[in-house]
């Protein structure tokens, strides 16, 4: 089927490219044309289904690079997860994804599940089974015995065994690999956030091993020398990248410098929860902490979107509210959502697919009332969202004319 979407402005995805009294033109699940109504309605001709949106802004779905469906974003996501059988988490999973979806999120990358659920739900998202978004998934993160994360089933000690483990994580249909390259907060009795748990030459492994079965790499690093050892492996993301110490945050420009050169991307991986903090530690503790994004920035680091959904608090229905902080650090709303799409493609490897309104790549896009380049206030008011081509519940409403 071929749709005609016609609305005041359409957003390709770049900053700084707005096609005013535009339309973009689906046949199934890709899009074929895009520009000024007139040329595109004229291509389209009699046979296309048309929808009108006046006082909208079309722009690609979002993109976030950072959840985890196997978490349920409550007070104890752990011990949830470990109550928890496979029958019973698959559906629970199945229903997170539906809400990333419905948020607006048409690609997320899983970053650390149990026993390859995640894989699982994907390949049923792919076969039309369950609703959901396009799906990247890591499996069970690399990490160390009584490491952060360890009860998800990626222990490793060793070269040999890291070894085996990357080519058993692709060998069960990985699309990537997430590694652990220091604690995290999420794990009682593990190494502290900003200590290491594998050195630059365990990682340098973890990347060889990965690039020979044609895998991308996302290191979860909080301390400064993770980040470090994680960049010199030739990592592909950094997630959470807070440059952090013993006595606090210890940002290194030489290392951000590398980043920049080698085009290592930085994900955040910051919830709606950051306006707590805000809250919680005023505005000048607040803003050294967020501020490490806009002096990433400065460096020339790519930065990527991502939310930790899953973890306390971070829900999987609230993309905007996490995109809220660039806006609160000052990051123009054009260049928010290039992150969110144009940028967060590329740093999956799917960046001649999604991210862009573009002929040739999927029928992937986002209709909102108002203006997203005045305010991220209104990528909440959703009038129609195609995931491949197809319209997600709710959106079959909008009435189509012509």
């Amino acid at each position: 089927m071929r749709q005609l979407i016609i609305t005041d402005q359409v957003l390709p995805g770049p900053h700084g490219e707005r096609i005013p009294d535009g339309a973009v033109l689906v046949d199934g699940d890709t899009i074929t044309e895009v520009g000024p109504r007139a040329e595109v309605e004229h291509r389209a001709g009699p046979g296309a289904r048309r929808h009108d949106f006046p006082g909208c802004a079309v722009l690609p779905g979002l993109i976030n690079c950072h959840v985890h469906l196997a978490f349920d974003a409550g007070s104890d996501p752990v011990g949830t997860l470990r109550a928890s059988d496979d029958e019973t988490l698959l559906p629970a999973m199945a229903e997170r994804a539906r809400d990333l979806l419905r948020c607006g999120v048409t690609t997320a990358r899983d970053l650390g599940d149990r026993g390859g659920l995640a894989a699982r739900l994907r390949d049923t998202i792919n076969r039309g089974e369950v609703t959901g978004p396009r799906l990247l998934t890591s499996g069970a993160p690399l990490t160390i015995r009584d490491g952060h994360c360890w009860f998800l089933g990626g222990v490793v000690t060793g070269e040999s065994e890291i070894r085996e483990r990357v080519w058993r994580t692709a060998e069960a249909g990985a699309d990537l690999i997430k590694v652990m390259a220091s604690g995290g907060q999420l794990t009682p009795n593990s190494p502290p956030m900003w200590q290491s748990q594998f050195g630059t030459e365990d990682l340098r492994v973890v990347v060889e091993e990965a690039g020979r079965a044609g895998l991308r790499v996302a290191a979860h690093a909080h301390g400064t020398e993770a980040i470090a050892s994680a960049v010199d492996a030739g990592v592909t993301t950094v997630e959470h990248c807070t440059w952090m110490g013993p006595e606090g945050q210890d940002r290194r420009e030489d290392v951000a410098r590398r980043m920049a050169a080698r085009g290592i991307y930085a994900c955040a991986a910051s919830s709606r929860n950051w306006r707590a903090m805000v809250e919680k530690f005023g505005p000048d503790r607040a803003g050294a902490i967020y501020g490490r994004l806009t002096w990433l920035d400065s460096l020339g680091v790519p930065l990527i979107t991502g939310t930790d959904a899953g973890l306390p608090g971070s829900v999987f229905d609230d993309f905007v509210g996490a995109l809220e902080l660039y806006e609160y650090l000052g990051f123009p709303p054009g260049r928010i959502i290039e992150m969110a799409t144009v940028t967060s493609a590329a740093a999956l490897g799917l960046g001649d697919e999604v991210g862009r309104l573009a002929p040739g790549y999927r029928a992937d896009l986002l209709v909102v009332a108002g203006d997203p380049l005045a305010g991220l206030e209104a990528l909440r008011h959703r009038r129609l969202l195609l995931a491949r081509g197809r319209a997600v519940e709710g959106d079959q409403a909008a009435t189509p004319t012509g």
